[in-house]
């Protein structure tokens, strides 16, 4: 799934096998927390996913959306095939590259920034690379190191982004969110933790559902007990490249499954996301199938300046998004 609004998610093994009592109901454990308070199993078992408007949230930069389906297959196997699912496969879902970062982050893991697919969205992102745009999200120290070369994506702008996300990589791996430099080079300080830690509290009954498991992760403030699965993409936002940096993680819980999914650092476009799912296991026809409840919040600077039916554009944009990934994610894994 992994993912800006799509939202998105990847990679490797079983992080954690953490186990919680199952719930006797499972419909009735997702309506205590999220929009969906009365669901029919079988007849959300024959659509292909529902989606709804998140609750709605104070800070004008946040939205929210929340979908649920039912899958076949045990909530294991929906978090495998999840996992290692790839997104760029889809030209719909406008995610030019997607890649694993493995092991401790090396320039090594983000080279392939150099050959990325020449489009406009792409050019977009180098010239505003070359003219050091107010639009890129950088730290003062990391836009200092911009040096104009040959101004090309195989050239100076590609080992410039390398360099930052090589750095941004190794921050969060070694300090998590409170390791890395806020978005400061315009004059602006924002960091992807507080943005992280404030849609939290604005989604109480979510945070509460989750509260173990985000604790363990320790998305949205330091120390962490779990260890996440790294990756980057490239993606279209708004007729623009953006490098993003995300960590996908993963407990099981009596039977289900908790993941979640953040892009912690984005070189534009948004602040940070976080993608949110629980799974749990339950029968259909008399075969093991597997509810998916979703979450998806951002945080975004375009967001604030949009009001009224605008923002309801917005918010329905994003369901769309959401709802095109899980379709298409859904027809992979059934192959």
């Amino acid at each position: 799934m992994r993912n800006v609004y799509l939202i998105y998610v990847s990679v490797v093994a079983l992080l954690l096998l953490v186990q919680r009592p199952a719930s006797a109901d499972p419909l009735s454990e997702m309506g205590s927390f999220s929009v969906f308070d009365k669901i029919d199993l079988a007849q959300l078992a024959n659509t292909d996913v529902k989606t709804a408007h998140g609750p709605p949230m104070a800070n004008t930069r946040y939205l929210s959306v929340q979908s649920c389906y039912v899958a076949p297959g045990t909530p294991g196997q929906h978090l495998e095939a999840l996992r290692n699912w790839n997104p760029s496969a889809h030209r719909e879902l406008k995610v030019f590259m997607h890649s694993d970062v493995p092991g401790s982050p090396t320039e090594a893991a983000f080279a392939k920034i150099k050959s990325a697919p020449d489009n406009a969205a792409m050019r977009a992102f180098v010239a505003a690379t070359n003219k050091m745009s107010s639009e890129l999200q950088l730290s003062r120290e990391e836009a200092a190191r911009w040096k104009p070369g040959d101004g090309t994506l195989a050239g100076a702008v590609g080992d410039f982004w390398i360099t930052v996300l090589t750095g941004r990589a190794r921050a969060f791996a070694s300090g998590g969110m409170s390791a890395l430099a806020s978005y400061d080079h315009t004059g602006n300080a924002i960091r992807a933790g507080d943005e992280l830690n404030g849609l939290l509290r604005e989604q109480g009954k979510i945070r509460k559902q989750f509260a173990g498991f985000l604790d363990s992760t320790g998305i949205g403030r330091s120390g962490s007990s779990l260890k996440p699965e790294l990756y980057w993409e490239m993606l279209n936002v708004e007729d623009m490249a953006v490098a993003s940096l995300g960590a996908f993680y993963s407990r099981a819980t009596g039977g289900g499954a908790q993941v979640a999914d953040v892009f912690y650092y984005a070189s534009g476009g948004y602040y940070a996301t976080l993608t949110l799912c629980q799974m749990w296991p339950v029968e259909v026809k008399g075969k093991a199938s597997t509810l998916v409840w979703r979450g998806d919040m951002i945080s975004s600077a375009s967001l604030a300046t949009l009001r009224g039916v605008e923002k309801l554009g917005s918010e329905s944009a994003m369901m769309k998004d959401v709802a095109k990934s899980i379709t298409l994610f859904r027809k992979d894994s059934a192959r």
